[in-house]
């Protein structure tokens, strides 16, 4: 499989073709060279997922109202906003 069509998967398709080439190392008998390439397969599609992910997490944002309810705005007039943090159970009150 080539770079550019693994780079084009989403997230559910790249997830979906690793677990496939899981189920093929694990269950069928295959070759040592046929075993590297679907190894090397999985590594790229990893580093996809991976930076899917991260570019996700990155688009997350939290919009923060003033007391009133009212969007916060900057001095640009856009929403303000901060990255997502996601809580742990000792900063949830």
């Amino acid at each position: 499989m080539d770079k550019k069509k693994q780079s084009s998967f989403s997230f559910e398709e790249a997830y979906e073709r690793l677990e496939t080439i899981l189920e093929q190392l694990s269950n069928e008998k295959v070759n040592l060279d046929q075993a590297i390439k679907l190894y090397e397969e999985a590594d790229k599609l990893i580093l996809n997922c991976n930076q899917l992910l991260n570019d996700a997490e990155q688009k997350i944002e939290i919009l923060i109202k003033n007391r009133s309810g009212e969007l916060a705005l900057d001095e640009n007039g856009k929403p303000t906003s901060q990255p997502f943090a996601s809580q742990t159970p000792s900063s949830v009150s």
